[in-house]
């Protein structure tokens, strides 16, 4: 214990209390509900979401490259696998070791906001990464527009299928605000724009082997099925292709008896079942831009960054959320017409 603090420590003490009490209350006019560090610089702790996707260990792989580019120190980055309870106990690890902001993805959107806000009275501002959390204060929201994931699949499978036929949609979780988006949208797609087409729903809490399975019962019950839209190719496309040529059913494009499939994430393997006519197209998440721009934003909030809306320079948009920010970043839509861009991330693996 410190000893000898004298009667005009004391009055200082005092002094810079009511200072950042001062502070604090001004910082309630910006704009953004969680301020940002101020510090200017110090370590960002990073967290995956998981280890069982071949998107998410496409972003992991971006993470040092990304970090030595943005110019910032990790630490981590640690691994929560798809459990929310082990991401809070991963950030307050992270926390501890001295972290100044952090990077994570919190697959349970909802359950997480109790822990942002506590970091944001600690004054440790959060990158969140693909994911928009329900609530909590955040610093930054970077991804793309799920909703228009859901209605770019929608309206790929309405055409190729003439307005008619059935479809399988694996859908993610639900308590994801990704899984919500992509879902709501493709729905509300299929029933303004193609009512005659039947969408058979799948929950699947982002797993291969339910999806797997859904596709052999509903296969067995509907074999006359016309449309597949998996709403994470990273954990859907193996079990999904390995179910179509167990039963023989894969035919090239051309053929009648072709079943067509729209995909999302745009990872290397989808872009080779597009060239080889096993699948027919995916939406391409953005894995490099997630890992580089979620560190940038965490350097721009150690700086004291207050984030602006609006286009940005680097072909987003950054618009205002009731608990924060979101950069969301362009994510197009592959066919076989562009699956050779050597812009898309997933031909520079």
């Amino acid at each position: 214990m410190r000893k000898g603090i004298t009667a005009r420590g004391v009055l200082g003490l005092a002094m810079a209390a009511a200072l950042a009490a001062s502070t604090a209350a001004c910082s309630k006019d910006s704009p953004g509900p969680a301020a940002p560090g101020g510090g200017g610089s110090g370590s960002v702790g990073v967290d995956l979401p998981r280890a069982d996707s071949d998107f998410w260990n496409a972003y992991a792989g971006y993470i040092a490259p990304k970090a030595s580019e943005v110019g910032v120190q990790i630490t981590g980055p640690t691994n929560s696998q798809n459990d929310v309870q082990k991401l809070i106990s991963n950030v307050d690890s992270l926390v501890t070791q001295g972290v100044k902001s952090l990077v994570i993805a919190p697959q349970d959107t909802g359950a997480i906001g109790p822990k942002l806000d506590e970091l944001a009275q600690k004054n440790i501002p959060v990158v969140s990464v693909d994911t928009r959390p329900d609530t909590g204060n955040v610093y930054m929201v970077v991804r793309a527009d799920n909703r228009a994931y859901g209605t770019k699949a929608c309206e790929f499978l309405g055409e190729k299928l003439g307005g008619k036929g059935k479809v399988i949609e694996f859908q993610g979780a639900l308590s994801s605000i990704n899984g919500r988006d992509r879902s709501e949208a493709f729905k509300q797609c299929m029933t303004e724009k193609f009512p005659g087409i039947t969408v058979f729903e799948e929950p699947t809490e982002w797993e291969g082997s339910k999806a797997q399975a859904a596709l052999e019962t509903r296969l067995s019950t509907d074999p006359d099925l016309k449309g597949v839209y998996m709403q994470a190719g990273g954990v859907f496309l193996d079990p999904t292709l390995q179910v179509l040529k167990q039963r023989k059913l894969l035919f090239p494009p051309d053929d009648p008896r072709h079943i067509f499939i729209v995909s999302n994430d745009g990872i290397p393997q989808e872009l080779d079942a597009i060239r080889k006519g096993e699948i027919d197209a995916t939406v391409s998440q953005p894995a490099d831009a997630y890992a580089q721009y979620g560190l940038y934003w965490a350097k721009q909030a150690m700086e004291g960054v207050v984030p602006k809306e609006g286009p940005t320079d680097h072909g987003s948009t950054v618009i205002k959320l009731p608990n924060g920010f979101e950069d969301q970043l362009p994510a197009p839509l592959i066919t076989k017409d562009n699956v050779d861009d050597p812009a898309l991330w997933g031909n520079k693996q």
